[in-house]
């Protein structure tokens, strides 16, 4: 099931430039030229560093302080309680006292702490005015929001710190966070224009511990990465979209098959309309999303728009909204386009070699090498045809590559031609130099077996070719597993092993032993009789007790056995033929030697 992470960034660009003020290097403070001043200076009453007028000394006696006239003030009635400019000059603005003032809008981010910056805006041009299009917390306080004309907001709050608006830095910012977002937390990133990102979650949200523990996470990476951030997760884009931006909640969560319930009270603006199918939906009295939802689409389609029905539907579910990934720069990949279809096997064979020589030079200058390779090639039709290969070991040899690529022609369909192949490397590793001094002087003779396993694995399959590789265990079906083909596996234990082990034992049946340490004499395997000429054993294996408790007491004794034919065959019986704890005196097969 699809889920789509939506992150809402709204003030991307106040919060930008705060961080680059706070990355740039500040200025030391300019030193403050202090005059002396002298408190005894002699007949005149004007000390030198100034500060009282001629004859304040005097009047400076007796005179009441500043909190007591406070305090005298407060003890009269408010309609006789003097004026500020009775008091002492005003420096700040009166308002105007004709015109109203603009109401602030609701501001959700608390604004009684103190701000260590002059509230900022920033002004873009819209249409022939400059207007206001973001703004901090503390402009917001003051009444200056976004849509507000420059001027007037010049004029409202006279330490307003103004800057030029770039949407192009915010779009490379947002366009770096989605290359993040791709590296780290899911293949499927992209940015919503254009102020956040959408992140598909389909299939990776285990690895991050959950939807829930990943937005959280998210959350606290945008703080401190120095942004305000809101997060919400729905089943389609259009909803998490919606929620991010216009529910109530910092994180929003959207339990899957409930996005119709979820997005109904939002306001129809959440939709992604355009302004003026927004106003056209406000006179025919639709506010929210729940006042569209029973109106059939005929009807609304003539009134809105067809666009509205195509956002109304994505948002539900009812249309597909894919999300094309920001695909990662850093992955190697070489285009060619032709200038006439090709499908013939020996001209696909041309192209692939091309592409493998031009990916082979980044490759070589990166110092990385292939591990695995991808050719997406287009048909005229618009389809794609994809192939893939994979090595052991990082390569960039070209004759190797192409002859891997080769044996893949057969399952490309061109049908009425190709026009364009793309090779991709989703999987490199650093490739250094080899030291080839030991093999050139003839000291070693050891190859490596990376080309052979490569072409087996291109022609079989890769999970055909393995190596076996020895486990710490002495329970015979655990003491062996699959490892790289490539790698050499560990020493191997002394014990005598058949060359075929049954990964799971089989039952024998009328089976004639003396217990309780004899081999079988006789016994019946996949409905054939066995006479057993000759034995050796037993051979005594515990339960491993710390994996379960069935195998606290569970014994197995292994026999060597051979019949009248020359066969050879490893069997074994459960219980120690004392204990009926052990086991239940099953004879059973397990290998079969040569």
């Amino acid at each position: 099931m699809r889920r789509v992470v939506s992150l809402f960034l709204p003030s991307l660009a106040v919060e930008r430039l705060r961080r680059l003020e706070r990355s740039a290097s500040r200025q030391p403070e300019r030193p403050v030229l202090e005059l002396p001043v002298d408190d005894g200076p002699g007949a005149c009453s004007v000390p030198r560093g100034g500060g009282w007028r001629p004859g304040a000394r005097s009047a400076r006696e007796g005179m009441p302080s500043r909190r007591e006239v406070a305090a005298q003030i407060a003890t009269l009635p408010t309609h006789a309680q003097p004026h500020m400019r009775e008091l002492g000059r005003r420096s700040e603005a009166a308002s105007h006292p004709y015109k109203a003032s603009t109401p602030a809008p609701r501001v959700n981010a608390p604004t009684s702490a103190p701000l260590d910056h002059a509230p900022l805006a920033l002004i873009g041009k819209v249409g022939r005015r400059e207007e206001v299009v973001a703004a901090c917390d503390g402009a917001r306080a003051l009444g200056v929001h976004p849509g507000m004309a420059a001027t007037h907001a010049r004029a409202m709050v006279s330490n307003l710190d103004f800057r030029p608006a770039e949407p192009e830095a915010d779009a490379a910012l947002l366009d770096r966070l989605a290359l993040f977002a791709v590296r780290r937390w899911s293949p499927i990133a992209a940015v919503s224009p254009s102020d956040g990102l959408w992140i598909d979650l389909a299939g990776c949200a285990h690895l991050h511990g959950g939807e829930e523990k990943f937005c959280r996470r998210l959350l606290a990476f945008c703080r401190r990465a120095g942004f305000t951030a809101r997060v919400a997760v729905a089943d389609t884009a259009g909803a998490a979209h919606a929620l991010a931006r216009f529910g109530r909640g910092e994180l929003i969560r959207v339990e899957p098959g409930a996005t119709t319930r979820a997005i109904a009270a939002l306001p129809i603006a959440a939709l992604r309309l355009a302004p003026s199918t927004i106003s056209a939906a406000k006179r025919f009295g639709f506010e929210t999303v729940a006042d569209l939802l029973p109106v059939a689409r005929g009807p609304l389609a003539r009134r809105l728009g067809l666009p509205a029905i195509t956002r109304l539907d994505q948002a539900l579910g009812a249309v597909a909204e894919p999300i094309t990934p920001r695909e990662d720069a850093e992955v190697p990949i070489v285009e060619r386009r032709l200038l006439e279809p090709i499908g013939t096997a020996e001209a696909i064979e041309q192209v692939m070699g091309d592409l493998l020589n031009d990916l082979a030079g980044i490759l070589q200058a990166r110092g990385l090498g292939a591990r695995t390779l991808r050719l997406t090639a287009l048909r005229v039709d618009g389809t794609e045809q994809v192939v893939g290969v994979g090595t052991s070991r990082p390569t960039r040899e070209l004759s190797h590559l192409l002859r891997l690529l080769k044996l893949r022609i057969e399952r490309i369909d061109p049908r009425m031609g190709l026009e364009q192949f793309w090779l991709v490397a989703p999987h490199t590793e650093p490739l250094d130099a080899i030291d080839l001094g030991a093999v050139l002087a003839g000291e070693t003779l050891v190859r490596d077996p990376a080309r052979l396993v490569d072409v087996i694995a291109g022609r079989i399959g890769s999970y055909a070719v393995y190596r076996l590789a020895p486990v710490e265990s002495h329970v015979p079906e655990r003491a062996v597993t699959r490892s790289d083909p490539v790698e050499m596996p560990g020493s191997w234990p002394a014990w005598k092993r058949p060359i075929r082990l049954f990964p799971r034992p089989e039952p024998l049946a009328r089976v004639i032993a003396l217990m309780p340490d004899q081999p079988p004499r006789r016994f019946e395997w996949r409905g054939k009789t066995y006479k057993v000429v000759a034995g050796d054993g037993p051979e005594r294996v515990h339960g491993e007790w710390w994996r379960r408790d069935a195998e606290v007491w569970a014994v197995r004794d292994y026999y060597r056995v051979e019949d009248e034919a020359g066969g050879r065959y490893w069997v074994f019986r459960r219980g120690d033929g004392f204990e009926d704890d052990t086991g239940d005196l099953s004879w059973w097969m397990h290998g079969v030697f040569g």
